[in-house]
């Protein structure tokens, strides 16, 4: 579980905010790649943050509504498909924490004390004091919080996108490779929101 004395000692003996930036969909066949970068106080903290990964979707969902009522400032960031297959995933995830960490950064406004960025297993082209950490979602408390915003926001664009794209349960199963998405790709075919550099073991399947 994700410890809010990490973040503390990441800070002890300075002045300043931390921000926690993670990302949500690297790994699917569908869909956008989204980050979410969070500065939330630390001396007022949540009960219950962890990697998002390990809480259900009620939870999610409870812990979202508490972490933007107190956070100081929030930014999401984005990147299509298009630009996914253009740059490549791993590209594409970071500039979507760029993205990310610049709104947040707006939504901020003008603050006297640095902000560090600690980001998860990653590090992003920004002038900014960053840390990357391994397994943050895990160990730090910011990047848990940023990790629950960037999925409960994403899995709310999964069900939008279900609705346009029926027949491939991405409401379930977020854009990942499921055996029933597998098998609704090679029934349906692909739509335009499928990574289709991603699909080319499943799609040759039918070429048989």
């Amino acid at each position: 579980m994700n410890s809010l004395n990490h973040d503390l000692e990441l800070l002890e003996g300075t002045e300043g905010l931390l921000a926690g930036i993670d990302e949500v969909g690297r790994g699917c066949l569908f869909g956008e790649v989204v980050t979410a970068c969070v500065i939330m106080p630390l001396d007022d903290p949540i009960e219950g943050i962890r990697d998002s990964k390990k809480l259900s979707p009620k939870k999610r969902e409870k812990l979202y509504d508490e972490i933007l009522e107190k956070a100081l400032a929030v930014g999401i960031g984005r990147v299509d498909v298009e630009t996914i297959e253009e740059i490549n995933i791993r590209q594409a995830t970071r500039l979507a924490m760029k993205i990310a960490i610049e709104n947040c950064r707006e939504n901020l406004g003008e603050v006297d004390v640095p902000v560090t960025y600690l980001i998860d297993a990653e590090s992003v082209d920004l002038d900014v004091r960053q840390i990357s950490i391994k397994h943050g979602d895990d160990l730090s408390y910011s990047i848990g919080c940023a990790s629950i915003v960037a999925k409960v926001f994403r899995d709310r664009l999964c069900v939008e996108w279900d609705e346009k794209y029926p027949g491939y349960d991405i409401w379930k199963n977020k854009g990942y490779g499921t055996q029933f998405h597998r098998e609704a790709l090679r029934n349906l075919g692909p739509t335009p929101l499928h990574r289709m550099s991603f699909l080319g073991k499943i799609l040759n399947k039918d070429v048989k």
